[in-house]
């Protein structure tokens, strides 16, 4: 599940291991390899595993700027839960935009201290506030691999705790912001999801 350029020396290497180290103190475990088992890991560093591993899927050729940024996708996210803001669609929206720019400013911190210069920085703060999206590729690679993250790792435990009228409006705002490829690589996943999940997404996407 890890960028094979990771275990590198240089900068890159020294980020990712940098990135790593700070979702390392998430309190929150889970299985190394889900319902699979293995030993429970911190779940921050599952998700940055797991964002390099599709975005590696999407784009094996993806630059260097965005491989960091999916690493950093969802960086020391427990430090501010949603349970901060108020309830409702304004509170989840002013949530997400101060996650976006948490995310941006802790990676940014890293990647200097890595020894990245400013463009790069700039570069994966755009990336990781989705700057661009459906008009920059690598922002919308960034999108796809989260999106399809949660579909494949989060959906099904998310869908049991919520109606399915709240989950297929949810799927549809969803699908909205994925690109063709993002979409189609979603419906496969949801061949192999539990009976009522997937009877969702193909409510959500049909």
């Amino acid at each position: 599940m890890n960028d094979p350029r990771a275990d590198g020396e240089g900068r890159f290497g020294a980020a990712i291991a940098a990135i790593d180290a700070v979702n390392a103190g998430d309190p929150a475990r889970e299985p190394a390899h889900g319902a699979a088992g293995g030993e429970p890991m911190p779940s921050a560093v599952l998700y940055g595993q797991r964002m390099s591993a599709w975005l590696l899927r999407l784009a094996p050729d993806a630059p260097e700027e965005l491989r960091l940024a999916a690493r950093a996708q969802h960086i020391a996210r427990w430090k501010i839960p949603r349970s901060t803001y108020p309830a409702g669609r304004d509170g989840y929206l002013a949530w997400r935009t101060k996650l976006a720019q948490f995310h941006a400013e802790t990676a940014g911190k890293i990647l200097a201290e890595a020894g990245y210069g400013p463009d790069t920085v700039a570069r994966v703060n755009d990336l990781l506030r989705k700057r661009g999206l459906k008009r920059d590729p690598d922002v919308q690679t960034l999108e796809d691999a989260a999106c399809l993250v949660f579909l494949e790792t989060q959906f099904a435990a998310f869908a049991s705790r919520h109606p399915d009228d709240k989950i297929v409006d949810i799927l549809r705002k969803t699908a909205v912001k994925m690109s063709p490829r993002g979409l189609r690589e979603a419906a496969r996943l949801a061949e192999r999801l539990p009976d009522g999940p997937r009877a969702l997404v193909a409510r959500a996407l049909g």
